[in-house]
């Protein structure tokens, strides 16, 4: 294929796998999160509790989440019902070649939303910086997406999927709460705007870039276990 093939058929291309993956269920979970995160402003205000960077992380990362469930959750099975997961099946190096230009893609595309409900926030509520904020707010969607993903082909349904990621971010969020976890960089949900009062700046931006650095492993593998079981054609075709 010549540059100028590809340069012709990269946006049609684009485009098609935008449909497939944004497509179906996706605007209501884009329409649920956007509600959230308005509704969790609303009743800060309403409070008028204190507002800063920590507490408008943890504000967001919920409406995150909602945004990579259903692309990640059912991205195989909508490809299933749509009856082309054979046909993709059938391209050489499949699981580098599609799913993981869809993985870009949701990722591409969740940050300039969560970018967009960043300024949002700056707009009605409190100044931030979108970008930053937006960037803290990608390792853990990273971490999660790509767990889910890693599920959706062991299970090879999205219902399935589905329950098993409900009951694993469960717990995720009973052992952030647990003392031994909590200000470590064990912890998924660590929120770097919000520095424990006995901790040195220092210390905290140490922890935090070691968290940082444990959830870009962790969405490493969970991705790759994801892909390599992509190969099994016969257990998603058979």
């Amino acid at each position: 294929m010549t540059l100028k093939q590809f340069l012709s058929l990269a946006p049609r291309v684009a485009k098609y796998n935008m449909k497939v993956i944004f497509a179906g269920k996706f605007f209501w979970f884009l329409l649920a999160a956007l509600a959230f995160f308005c509704l969790f402003m609303f009743q800060f205000a309403w409070e008028q509790e204190e507002i800063n960077e920590g507490i408008l992380y943890e504000l967001l990362i919920f409406p995150a989440v909602l945004l990579i469930f259903y692309p990640a959750v059912f991205g195989i099975q909508n490809d299933e019902d749509a009856r082309i997961l054979e046909l993709l099946f059938g391209i050489p190096n499949y699981k580098y070649k599609v799913w993981g230009v869809r993985l870009l893609m949701i990722y591409v595309g969740i940050f300039f939303i969560l970018l967009g409900f960043g300024y949002l926030a700056v707009i009605l509520i409190y100044p931030i910086n979108p970008f930053e904020m937006t960037i803290q707010l990608m390792f853990p969607l990273l971490f999660y997406g790509n767990m889910a993903f890693m599920f959706s082909t062991l299970t090879r349904s999205g219902n399935g999927t589905a329950v098993v990621v409900i009951v694993t971010s469960i717990l995720m969020l009973f052992f952030s709460n647990m003392p031994f976890i909590e200000r470590t960089f064990w912890n998924v949900l660590l929120n770097p705007f919000r520095v424990p009062n006995n901790f040195m700046p220092a210390i905290w931006e140490g922890i935090v870039i070691k968290s940082r650095i444990f959830l870009l492993i962790g969405s490493m593998i969970w991705m790759m276990i994801g892909l390599l079981k992509l190969q099994q054609r016969e257990k998603f075709v058979g």
